[in-house]
């Protein structure tokens, strides 16, 4: 396979790039230059295997032909088409697909153009719900400590990891609380599934309801697993006990699914695995299997009927230029095509076990304090550097990909998220050199 020349450092400099330790990267930069099925390639021709599914966003793997194909057909008869007073057929249909995916348990689907926009509309449209039902006094929203829910200001106010929000702390929406998260190390690590301790964290809600009276209260907006912080998996009884206390007061329930939609669970989305059912459900990423941006919002019945007894005229002052973009419907129903005639859900659970136990191999690893497995999910939590937080990690990271293995770190977490279509045989290559990375750290 051909690849580029690697671009110098100096051509390096225009590009501002996003959660990355610019100065660090352009000095070292990792480059990627094409991708096929399970493997990335970089600019000197190495394969590198993909523990990641991109950024959590290509569950099918890279360079599936179908979605090419539905792409490039697309871009040559319908290259863009506004959404404001208009509309297009793909994005009608991907919406009908979207809603028998779900089951038909969500009756409308808003698309968006990635997973902050999604939880920025879900958040709006919890506020014009309690509006359009003569509450507009529920303004407030509750969100959870080490939660990630996208860069907009209104996921960073919901949001809960403290480096995003210390620099931009004075603009982020008032009248919001938080949660305590549920990472418990020293009762729950090593869980395999779902831990054992820490369900009654929920009750923390009905403290937060007193203090501000639920007539107050919009949404409460949770990850059922959280990823980006570092794969913190709810207790049993968690996410239905939180279900229960929102109905109990009339607020609305929010699953940011951007990270566990579209089978990272083993199944469709996370409320299936956990049978708990939100009323609004915020994701992205899979959604195309990442080949072109698109997110979506999708609403049980009783949301979107709020919004249409009001009087004649837009029901909803929100939305985006790229709103069911024609590109991003073309893969959009590729992928959910082959979810469907490829059994994706049914490989992944057939190998999820041998998944975990790879995992669990490295318990005994040096600096291993956790493992935590959920579906085709894992997280690895090392003991940090004494003064240095997040460095070893990071250095696993650095030396996997020069061994040809792509993970991801946040803080001193290891979080590993595969495509769906990963096989036996890589599953053994992944933790083989992931083995030797940790065995090598100091």
């Amino acid at each position: 396979m051909a690849s580029p020349s690697s671009p110098s450092p100096s051509d390096l400099s225009a590009y501002w790039m996003p959660f990355t330790a610019n100065r660090d990267f352009k000095a070292h930069p990792r480059m990627l230059v094409s991708a096929e099925g399970m493997y990335y390639r970089d600019d000197a021709g190495n394969a590198v295997l993909d523990g990641t599914a991109g950024l959590w966003c290509v569950p099918l793997g890279h360079g599936q032909p179908r979605i090419v194909s539905a792409v490039q057909k697309a871009v040559a008869t319908l290259d863009y088409a506004p959404s404001f007073q208009m509309g297009h057929p793909a994005a009608f249909e991907l919406a009908d697909r979207l809603r028998d995916y779900t089951g038909g348990r969500f009756s409308q689907i808003f698309f968006t153009g990635s997973g902050s926009e999604s939880v920025d509309s879900a958040l709006k449209i919890a506020l014009g719900y309690h509006r359009a039902r003569g509450e507009p006094a529920r303004t407030r929203f509750i969100g959870r400590e080490r939660a990630y829910h996208g860069v907009g200001f209104g996921g960073m106010s919901v949001g809960g990891i403290p480096g995003n929000r210390k620099t931009f702390h004075a603009s982020l929406l008032p009248g919001v609380d938080h949660l305590q998260h549920t990472h418990d190390l020293a009762r729950n690590a090593f869980s395999r599934g779902l831990p054992q301790h820490g369900a009654e964290l929920a009750d923390e809600l009905e403290r937060l309801v007193a203090l501000h009276d639920a007539s107050n209260i919009a949404a409460v907006i949770v990850e059922p697993v959280s990823g980006s912080t570092g794969v913190l998996i709810p207790p049993v009884g968690y996410l239905k006990r939180l279900r229960d206390i929102c109905t109990k007061h009339g607020i609305l329930l929010i699953f940011d699914e951007v990270i566990t939609g579209f089978g990272r669970l083993g199944t469709p989305f996370a409320y299936d695995y956990f049978d708990v059912m939100p009323d609004m459900v915020t994701t992205a990423k899979g959604v195309t299997n990442g080949v072109v941006p698109m997110g979506a919002v999708m609403v049980q019945p009783h949301v979107y009927d709020a919004f249409m007894h009001g009087p004649a005229g837009i029901e909803l002052a929100h939305g985006y230029t790229y709103s069911g973009h024609p590109l991003a419907c073309a893969a959009g129903l590729a992928t959910l095509d082959i979810f469907e005639q490829d059994g994706i859900l049914e490989h992944a659970q057939s190998v999820v076990e041998y998944w975990h136990d790879a995992a669990f191999a490295l318990r005994d690893a040096p600096n291993v304090v956790d493992i935590r497995a959920i579906g085709m999910v894992i997280g690895i939590e090392l003991a940090p550097r004494t003064g240095q937080p997040g460095a070893r990690a990071f250095d696993a990271f650095r030396r996997a990909f020069a061994d040809g293995l792509l993970i991801r770190v946040t803080g001193d977490i290891i979080a590993l998220s595969p495509p769906l279509v990963i096989e036996k045989a890589q599953i053994d290559e992944l933790f083989d050199k992931l083995g030797k990375v940790l065995r090598s750290l100091d």
